[in-house]
This record gives structure tokens, C-alpha cells and sequence, in this order.
């Protein structure tokens, strides 16, 4: 019997490579795709996309769909209790294993590792250590199809948000930008690609730009507290197409 997994689903084009390569090795049993999401605005955490979407998304993988709901500013105690539950839930699921599209940030792969100890599970990483620009080429390469959600205005400026990601994309992007945007730079939907049984249609909306504002219980020095963080975030929001 083949392990089952839970894919940490994020919406995005690294998650969507991993769901693809996790399928194609046929070692294991996906038991469900897991997404955090803003319990306040139902959209997925950092990437903004709409809920509607997402189980889109999950019915034209023809997979289940977890859902943690978390507050708009959660407090790590916070994030950790409600992923803690669900962890321990979807074990005793049977699930054994958790898969990750993380490539080389370090602290945040140890981090998911010590966080799944507590539940007696273990980490994958199938992209782990690839050079980005290899990971954004074959993604591109197997005909998945991608939109930049989110930008950090740090690295990116509004015009970016919005954009389909192609071969012009990857020439147009800084030389302080990683490809696959792993430092946070950008995020991503994912809406069409060789695990879809259908695409994931949708019109474009406007563009958003926010800063995020410090919690009262967020546990930082008392003088942060109210004060923007020191970066923004451009928006580009989905629309679920509505078909006549």
C-alpha cells in the first residue's frame, strides 16, 4: 500500500510541480491538498486568491481539499495551534508524510521538519535544491499556465502583478529576484496545466496595493504595535468567471 501524503497546497506554481511529480513517481497516495487561508477575507494567505477559486482548482484536480482558517495577523502560537490540530486530523486520516514546495530556504525547511515531529510525520521536498531558473523552465516547459497574484513591493513594482508568467517574464525580472520568487518576492495561481482535468477560468480584477499592520497579540516589542510593516504588497485579484 502506497503511503498517503498531504500536499501543501498553496495555489501556486510550486506546489503544482510537486503535485505533478508526486503523481508521476505513482509512490504515493495524495489524501489531500492543505491551504491556509484568511479566516476574515476567505483568500489564500499571502497570494490573495479567492476561496471560489481554490476549490477550482481542487475539482479540476479531482482531489480533497483542506482548509485551515487562520486570522487576518496570526501570532506564530497562533498559526502553530490550528496547524498542529490539523496535522494531528489528517494523521489519524492515515496520512504519514507532508509534501512542500520549498527549494532552498534552510530555517524554513527545518522549521516544517521540527513542526511535523509533533504529529510523528515526515517532510518531503521534491524541488529541494534545484536551481529556480530549472524549476520555472520545466514548470513552464510541461505547459502549466501561471499568473503573478501578489508582488512585495521591495522587489517588484505594480506591473508585475497581474502578468502571466512566460519566457519574456523570466528575461524581465531583476537580478535580485529569484525565479521561482522563494524569498517571498512574488506568488502565483496556477490555472491550467497537464494535472487539471480543465482550466481554471476566471477574468482579472483590480489591483490592490496593502500594507500589512501589526497585531496587539502578535508578541513583538510594544512599540510596533499599529505600525505598517516595512513593505506593501501589490494585488492582482481573480474573478471566477461567470459562464452565461
Amino acid at each position: 500500500m502506497r503511503p498517503k501524503v498531504i500536499l501543501n497546497w498553496s495555489g501556486g506554481k510550486d506546489s503544482a510541480l510537486c503535485l505533478y511529480k508526486i503523481k508521476k513517481e505513482n509512490s504515493y497516495d495524495v489524501l489531500t491538498l492543505l491551504t491556509s487561508v484568511s479566516k476574515k477575507h476567505q483568500r489564500i494567505s499571502m497570494h490573495g486568491v479567492r476561496v471560489e477559486l481554490l476549490k477550482l482548482q481542487a475539482k479540476s484536480l479531482g482531489l480533497p481539499l483542506s482548509i485551515m482558517e487562520m486570522p487576518e495577523t496570526p501570532t506564530m502560537q497562533a498559526y502553530e495551534t490550528v496547524m498542529n490540530t490539523m496535522m494531528q486530523q489528517l494523521k489519524n486520516e492515515g496520512a504519514e508524510l507532508s509534501v512542500f514546495g520549498d527549494i532552498f530556504l534552510e530555517d524554513l525547511r527545518a522549521y516544517r521538519e521540527t513542526q511535523l515531529q509533533k504529529s510523528g510525520m515526515k517532510a518531503i521536498f521534491p524541488l529541494w535544491k534545484r536551481p529556480s531558473y530549472d524549476v520555472l523552465n520545466e514548470f513552464l516547459d510541461l505547459g502549466f499556465k501561471t499568473i503573478i497574484t501578489c508582488v512585495n513591493e521591495k522587489f517588484l513594482d505594480k506591473s508585475f502583478a497581474g502578468r502571466i508568467i512566460d519566457k519574456d517574464f523570466i528575461k524581465d525580472l531583476p537580478t535580485n529576484v529569484d525565479a521561482c520568487g522563494e524569498n517571498g518576492e512574488f506568488h502565483t495561481f496556477v490555472f491550467d496545466g497537464p494535472i487539471f482535468k480543465n482550466p481554471i477560468l476566471f477574468d482579472i480584477g483590480e489591483i490592490v496595493h496593502k500594507k500589512y499592520i501589526v497585531s496587539d497579540d502578535d508578541g513583538t516589542d510594544s512599540c510596533n504595535k499599529g505600525k505598517p510593516f516595512d513593505t506593501g504588497f501589490w494585488y492582482c485579484d481573480l474573478l471566477p468567471k461567470k459562464l452565461n
